[in-house]
């Protein structure tokens, strides 16, 4: 997807009040770009204080940016996508719009070899790949989701960026948005506040590991996928699965292919091949055709619908609070 942006217009901070005036940017996109598809696998939960879908199709997201707290917010019309922030990470935000809306991604690059995959292709066009281009943002909820359902994992982000992080900034920002805890204070929460959030020390103490080289890990946002992947897993804790889950988002890698997964071996088995038992090598066997796009093919294999049905219970949600 091409994009380009207008010029942009003067920016204006008014300090001790901070109110910010938007940065109003639109930039050319293809016509049948899918805002909520894009976007949809930054939204942690329904009720996530980071990120807020509008009714009138707006998509906002408040972030951590290395020029500090920001708030974006995201429409397309037409055939644009215009895009407005605030707080001093507003330009930092700006910028990477067209990333964040897959201008780096390629769809045409994927060449569908299961009719599954064709039909779902052709009826998802406006699926792209987003980037984020922050490594700690997709990290650290990733963390939280190991081994937990997510709906647990959902409410332990909830709580720990409302408790601990700030108000999105900006003076039309949807009621309840919350920018997520600085690296430094995610390495200051006491441990009865994790306790309080439903997250077990194991899970607090790789976030706070993660959090302490914070600079370090957001520097494989401008790395490959398999090198992001390594220096990311260079912190004990964090292996394939989590790696994945994270530069899939802060990269927009479309090679990376979750591993260790529950249920995502079975479904692609399931979906290619009918075969519902299928392990993390016999997925990647399945999704080989594919090599250079295996994430989009597991992305639209998703979106396809096409589930082994249910055999077991659904896990039990567990209550660390409870001990």
């Amino acid at each position: 997807m091409a994009g380009r942006f207008a010029p942009r217009p003067t920016r204006t901070t008014v300090r001790g009040g901070h109110v910010d005036v938007p940065v109003p940017r639109s930039l050319d996109t293809a016509r049948d770009l899918d805002l909520g598809l894009t976007l949809g696998p930054l939204r942690r939960g329904p009720a996530d204080p980071t990120f807020r879908a509008t009714p009138d199709g707006s998509v906002w997201r408040a972030s951590r940016t290395p020029d500090g707290p920001g708030t974006l917010r995201v429409r397309v019309v037409g055939s644009r996508a215009e895009a407005e922030a605030w707080g001093p990470g507003a330009a930092w935000l700006l910028d990477g719009v067209p990333a964040l809306l897959g201008a780096g991604d390629d769809p045409t690059a994927f060449v569908p070899r299961h009719k599954l995959l064709l039909a779902t292709h052709r009826r998802r066009p406006g699926l792209r790949l987003t980037r984020t281009g922050l490594v700690l943002e997709s990290l650290i909820p990733s963390v939280l989701e190991q081994k937990v359902t997510t709906t647990e994992a959902y409410g332990s982000w909830r709580h720990l960026v409302r408790t601990f992080g700030e108000p999105a900034p900006g003076p039309a920002v949807p009621e309840g948005m919350y920018v997520m805890p600085d690296a430094r204070t995610w390495t200051q929460i006491p441990s009865w506040e994790w306790h309080r959030a439903n997250v077990d020390g194991k899970r607090s103490a790789t976030i706070v590991r993660a959090a302490r080289v914070a600079a370090r890990l957001e520097e494989a946002a401008l790395m490959d996928g398999p090198a992001a992947r390594a220096r990311v897993e260079l912190i004990p804790g964090i292996g394939p699965w989590t790696s994945a889950e994270t530069i899939q988002r802060s990269n927009g890698a479309p090679d990376e292919v979750t591993t260790g997964d529950l249920h995502l071996p079975g479904i692609v088995g399931w979906a290619l091949a009918g075969d519902r038992t299928a392990d993390d090598e016999a997925m990647l066997e399945l999704l080989a055709p594919y090599a250079g796009q295996r994430h989009r093919a597991a992305r639209l294999i998703l979106l396809s619908g096409r589930v082994p049905p249910r055999r077991a219970p659904r896990m039990t949600p567990g209550n660390i609070t409870a001990i």
